[in-house]
């Protein structure tokens, strides 16, 4: 039902302004030269040296670390690591698990990751077609009455919570400091979070019944800020957003533990990709 209260309107207007200024912002991030619309392959590194076809130079993982080593053929590649030239047999070092390394390679990029104890390698091109072609995410219409407040329930000590990933044979291990409870349509619901990137902030993985029909069906992200010192939150669904593997088939992401399949539709945020859609 359309606003009456010209305040009201402001407020909509407001919201909807702000809305936009950072979902373009976000876009920007994601076409980045060298984000993940950018990655060409993915490869998985063993003990057995090997070459990576449009990659320059040999490769593969020992206990020192991974190594590299350029032959005659790639001399003119040009890479380096951390401003260093690989030249020779090169070793990039050891490497933690969910670890990464990236190697320059004029202006591409070859990213080097952990990933369940597997070294994986993914080339980085600014040039790589999802990229040049990419016009950007749909979304549902930014609403206020997404704007959804939530409780902080910590748990007494972090649990570690082990998910699936979106490449088969790959699992991630996250850090849970506990649950956000929070009401939708009278309906009780909550979300196993994990620590986000910004010190005291959370995010959560989940599905919802949009999943596979209007949202992409593997997974969405939604960033939390720090809780208040009461344990209040705000759960921003507008700001649901797509992880890398909703583009690309080259991505490892983690996907919701079983418990953040939500029963309610989340007609909020970013919806399936473009580029799924034309698959």
């Amino acid at each position: 039902m359309p606003h009456t209260n010209p305040a009201a309107i402001i407020a909509d207007e407001s919201f909807i302004v702000e809305w936009q200024a950072w979902h373009d912002d976000y876009e920007r991030h994601r076409a980045s030269p060298h984000g993940f619309l950018t990655v060409t392959d993915l490869q998985v590194l063993d003990a057995t040296p090997r070459r990576i076809d449009g990659v320059p130079g040999v490769w593969s993982v020992t206990d020192a670390g991974v190594i590299v080593e350029v032959e005659d053929q790639d001399a003119a590649a040009e890479m380096s690591f951390n401003g260093e030239p690989v030249v020779g047999r090169f070793n990039l070092g050891p490497m933690p698990e969910r670890a990464s390394l990236i190697v320059d390679w004029g202006d591409r990029k070859i990213e080097l990751a952990k990933r369940s104890g597997h070294v994986i390698m993914r080339p980085r091109d600014p040039e790589a077609p999802l990229r040049v072609d990419y016009q950007g995410t749909p979304t549902f219409e930014p609403d206020p009455d997404w704007v959804i407040s939530g409780q902080y329930e910590p748990f007494d000590e972090p649990r570690p919570v082990t998910v699936n990933a979106a490449l088969s044979g790959l699992s991630h291990v996250y850090e849970s400091p506990g649950v956000v409870e929070f009401v939708i349509d009278d309906e009780p619901l909550s979300l196993t979070v994990f620590n986000g990137g910004v010190k005291g902030s959370l995010f959560a993985l989940f599905r919802d019944a949009t999943s596979g029909v209007t949202t992409y069906a593997a997974t969405r992200s939604l960033n939390i800020e720090e809780p208040r010192s009461d344990g209040s939150v705000v759960l921003d669904f507008n700001r649901a957003v797509n992880m890398p593997c909703a583009y690309t088939d080259f991505a490892t992401c983690p996907l919701p533990p079983a418990e953040n399949q939500l029963p309610v539709a989340i007609e909020a945020g970013e919806r399936i990709p473009r580029e799924r859609l034309s698959a």
